[in-house]
């Protein structure tokens, strides 16, 4: 029955009173609209004050934007890149020096991705309230690893650039602190929602904490580990490659000094080289968490 053919089968005082209430439903949703239209263009407005966004200042250089993007197209001869492949990966082709520095790049990203899931894997257990062995252990772990995930890793590179010189190491420390820190809140969430039955029986049964968390925790938990795990190698690649601009190894730095010196073609040349390597590791490590998503799934 609709609405109109609900209220005029009722009386003329009830059917009044419906009225009169939805129509004020409907306003005091009508105002809560507008409201929340008005907060967000205001704090749009504040963040755009406060940001120093200048809007004729965007339109008016916008095209040069276009202009940089056209040059990356163009060798140093004035020939389109596209004319001659060999010169433009001189780097690939020539000598393999892009080669060995995106390799670099995906070490870095591997070996910063490994230490941080050990280091996450450890903290979980500890963070997790159902498994933590006291509550003040569990908030202490809980702190450390939201200072390893708040300070971004290019801050943390700065700081081990200073302390250990350039190359890879401090790119490889920077990224294992900070992974450590967004693994370890991932983990310390599955591992807050397992079943714990087969822990309480391993309790009951007089077993160590490290054997609960051995037997009765980590064979629910490793698999979606695994899968958080090789997600996180994928951004870890991505960081990886910028690790280079503040001097912690790979193909960032010789990225930085084709944008410095205007190689065009060069900055050109490395962005597809690593926009070509992380879509082919993202597309592996899918496949692979596809299928530890799907061996969870009941038979």
């Amino acid at each position: 029955m609709s609405l109109a053919r609900f209220v005029q089968s009722l009386p003329a005082q009830q059917a009044d009173l419906l009225v009169r209430t939805y129509g004020a439903a409907i306003a005091a949703k009508r105002r809560s609209m507008i409201l929340a239209v008005v907060v967000l263009v205001l704090c749009l407005m504040t963040a755009g004050v406060v940001g120093e966004v200048r809007p004729g200042k965007l339109i008016s250089d916008f095209p040069k934007f276009f202009d940089y993007i056209g040059r990356l197209f163009y060798l140093d001869s004035g020939k389109l890149v596209f004319s001659d492949p060999y010169e433009w990966f001189w780097g690939v082709t020539q000598k393999p020096k892009w080669l060995k520095l995106l390799l670099e790049t995906i070490l870095i990203a591997y070996l910063g991705t490994l230490i941080g899931f050990v280091g996450g894997f450890a903290l979980s257990f500890v963070a997790a309230r159902n498994m933590g062995r006291s509550p003040w252990l569990a908030a202490l772990a809980k702190r450390f690893l939201e200072i390893c995930r708040t300070v971004p890793e290019l801050v943390f590179a700065l700081i081990f650039v200073v302390a250990f010189g350039l190359g890879p190491l401090p790119g490889v420390i920077a990224l294992a602190i900070h992974t450590t820190g967004a693994l370890g809140k991932l983990f310390t969430e599955v591992v807050e929602n397992i079943d714990m039955k087969p822990v309480e029986g391993l309790q009951a049964t007089g077993a160590s904490w490290v054997q609960t968390a051995r037997f009765g925790a980590v064979p629910q938990v490793l698999s979606s580990f695994a899968s958080y795990s090789l997600l996180r190698f994928e951004i870890n690649v991505r960081e990886a490659s910028i690790m280079g601009f503040v001097g912690a190894g790979g193909i960032g730095d010789e990225l930085l000094i084709s944008i410095r010196k205007f190689y065009y073609s060069d900055v050109s040349a490395i962005l597809i080289l690593l926009i070509v390597t992380v879509m082919l590791i993202d597309f592996g490590t899918e496949q692979v968490r596809h299928r530890l998503t799907a061996s969870e799934q009941p038979r």
